[in-house]
């Protein structure tokens, strides 16, 4: 096919509601990158809450934001996504005002008559709320916006955009920081959220096709719930990723405290650790092709002992270059790009296998249900990620000055789950 036949392929393929929602997401996405590269040295530098509480804020808001959408997708599908997209960039713009309005002078005359720590896990759980509507109801739109021919194309481009907005929110938030304020980066996501209130309002059209299959009720998520967990095999999987994506969330927990604490206050934090965002924008295509032989069992182990490894390299190398200065450069700055790229590298080894992991692990005829609960082991992991980043850096790096301790502890743990998944494909495999 020629180029400008691909192109109106690509035109024509696609109902408008598909562009909309995408550019949707991407601003969602680079909302939420932006604030969540800055959340822990805004809770704890800006707001002053210790490095447990900062873990604990964050483990709430990113445990729910990523659990709530098996909820979430049902009311979406009843109320439709043109309702759904409206709750959700009203609830998220208002919610990153607030958190950003706390650490603003002239609203501190309006929190100070509340316990800080408990407003803003109210906040937080209301911003989570509404974040919640936001990827079933954009992969729901691809979904039904898109036909038979196109729709594996309609999914990489939302993806290709999710990471584009995870990479631009971080630079943004970088530049807002740096000559604002870090406060005043919730602002910046708050202003894109309502301009995507906006844009909903004014452009968004309800897909016109309908979903064939019936919608189901909270009842019946949480009866398929049940059904999940009764199914050991797929639990120990998902409790197994879990780990992995546990030692992921650290990126954003410990790394922004040991950058600011051992490197330099002033390090570009935000665009250090979009370093996985850009990779990932620049390499999947690569990556994917270099290592379409691997089995799907050693494609996710790669990505494991990469993810692993990571770890280890910053355990090692951090100590040998700290407080030294290349050319202007923080050394320990430049290990920790090293080592996100690490990571990196290895999830995109993995990533693309899961769903297919899950699918071939679903009893014929659920795997649309299995499907529908692979972001579990995120949510859980962010669940508990942030707490032990926390309690973590606060014992060892704080307590203790010896950072490299933390970070051979998640080396520890990825070695472990690259274990754990080993044994777990060894005895899979045997039955």
């Amino acid at each position: 096919m020629n180029i400008p036949a691909s192109l109106n392929k690509v035109k024509s393929g696609f109902a408008s509601s598909f562009w909309t929602a995408n550019v949707m997401e991407l601003f969602e996405r680079l909302a939420y990158y932006g604030q969540a590269t800055i959340l822990s040295i805004f809770l704890r530098d800006h707001l002053k809450f210790n490095e447990v509480e900062a873990g604990q804020l964050s483990s709430i808001f990113g445990g729910l934001i990523y659990f709530l959408p098996i909820f979430a997708g049902a009311i979406a599908d009843k109320i439709g996504f043109r309702k759904a997209f409206s709750i959700a960039f009203s609830v998220l713009a208002v919610g990153y005002f607030l958190i950003g309005a706390t650490g603003i002078k002239i609203f501190s005359g309006f929190f100070s008559d509340f316990p800080l720590f408990w407003t803003l896990i109210i906040i937080l759980i209301f911003t989570a709320m509404g974040g919640s509507f936001i990827k079933p109801s954009v992969l729901g739109t691809v979904a039904l916006s898109s036909n038979d021919e196109t729709k594996s194309l309609g999914y990489a481009i939302y993806y290709w955009l999710v990471n584009i907005g995870a990479a631009i929110g971080p630079l943004l938030a970088f530049l807002v920081r740096d000559n604002f304020g870090i406060e005043f980066v919730y602002l910046v996501s708050a202003v894109a959220c309502a301009l995507m209130f906006m844009t909903t309002l004014t452009f968004y059209k309800e897909p016109s096709a309908k979903v064939k299959e019936d919608t189901k009720s909270i009842k019946d998520i949480i009866k398929n719930l049940l059904t999940v967990l009764k199914n050991f095999r797929f639990i120990a999987f998902l409790l197994i990723f879990a780990l992995y994506w546990l030692i992921f969330w650290q990126f954003f927990i410990v790394i922004p405290f040991y950058i600011n604490d051992f490197v330099s206050p002033d390090s570009p934090i935000e665009l250090i650790i979009s370093t996985g965002a850009w990779t990932i924008l620049f390499l999947q295509i690569p990556i994917n092709r270099l290592t379409k032989k691997l089995t799907t069992s050693k494609a996710i182990l790669v990505g494991y002992i990469f993810a692993a490894f990571s770890w280890l390299f910053l355990f090692l190398m951090l100590p040998l270059v700290q407080e030294k200065i290349w050319n202007g450069i923080h050394l320990s700055n430049f290990v920790i790009v090293i080592g996100i790229f690490l990571f990196s590298v290895g999830e995109q080894t993995q990533a693309p296998r899961f769903y297919e992991y899950i699918a071939n692990l679903a009893p014929k005829g659920q795997e649309a249900l299995f499907q529908g609960y692979a972001f579990l082991p995120i949510a859980i992991a962010w669940g508990l990620g942030g707490t032990l980043g926390g309690y973590l850096y606060q014992t060892f790096a704080k307590n203790m000055n010896a950072p490299s301790y933390v970070f051979g502890i998640l080396f520890l743990i990825g070695i472990a789950a690259a274990v754990l998944m080993f044994i777990y494909n060894f005895f899979t495999k045997s039955k």
